[in-house]
């Protein structure tokens, strides 16, 4: 897909992998429409890109609000005419808490922002990118969405949902001139583990304390890879048309582990860790 003079929507475009993903396409030529959920913060980054002048705009979204969603789309095709690239980015981490100890409202925000904000994105870009004949869609979901870990029960049951949904609208696009890639990063230096800083008030969950990044690695035994990075691998995946982007080469000893422990028809125990 070529993407000079091209246009973008990306959400959660205000940190983390998303803004990244925008300042490269923004490199690359194309017009960028930089959504999310954090007004200010949105705002402050756009303001920040001004050397790119008319190229990049803002929008203020919650992408489990479907009718938001579709006003995004409104806004951007005013704004640039048309839209080629959408990535789903936007996505907020678990809770830590025991699956069966889940509340319905944690499970509302969960798998409305992780899994109903990638579907409400598709249904609300795909058919114009159909109709005009090209365009590519980039869901991002996570290592999370190939196999499991205790506590995260939400988190995984949306990010599976993710990889699902892009595997089957892969299938349905084929031949129209729609691509579709899904992205399965396991750790990069992103804010995902405070992202309840973003929970609506009514769930009672209290603003996270900053976790250094280098704790997280420690942790995980594991790398944590810079955004830009990632950001790269995203556009080699749109140009190439490949489907899979995965970050990190250990994402396919814990996916075979759960798979062949799932063809010898074992019980489900913890991956462990590289290290561990």
């Amino acid at each position: 897909m070529e993407l000079q003079d091209r246009v973008a929507v990306v959400t959660g475009a205000a940190s983390g992998i998303g803004l990244a993903v925008a300042e490269r396409l923004l490199d690359e030529g194309m017009s960028v429409v930089m959504a999310d959920i954090e007004e200010d913060l949105l705002h402050e980054r756009v303001a920040a890109l001004d050397s790119y002048g008319e190229r990049v705009a803002s929008f203020v979204v919650d992408v489990s609000v479907a009718e938001q969603v579709a006003a995004m789309r409104d806004f951007a095709i005013s704004r640039f005419g048309a839209v080629h690239l959408l990535f789903n980015n936007a996505g907020v981490g678990g809770t830590g808490r025991p699956t069966w100890k889940t509340s319905p409202a944690v499970w509302d925000w969960v798998v409305g922002v992780d899994l109903l904000g990638v579907a409400y994105g598709v249904e609300a870009f795909a058919r114009q990118m159909v109709a005009q004949g090209e365009g590519h869609i980039v869901n991002t979901a996570s290592e999370a969405g190939l196999c499991a870990t205790p506590m995260l029960g939400a988190y995984h049951a949306a990010k599976y949902g993710v990889v699902g949904l892009s595997e089957a609208l892969v299938m349905e696009l084929a031949g129209t001139g729609v691509g579709v890639s899904c992205l399965c990063p396991e750790l990069v230096d992103t804010k995902i583990f405070e992202s309840t800083r973003n929970a609506p008030a009514h769930l009672g969950i209290p603003r996270p304390d900053p976790t250094p990044i280098s704790v997280l690695e420690s942790v995980m035994h594991t790398t944590a890879l810079d955004p830009a990075i990632v950001a790269g691998r995203v556009v080699d995946a749109v140009r190439s048309e490949s489907f899979w982007i995965l970050t990190h080469d250990v994402t396919h000893v814990r996916a075979r582990h759960r798979n062949e422990a799932q063809q010898r028809g074992e019980t489900p125990t913890m991956i462990p860790f590289k290290g561990e």
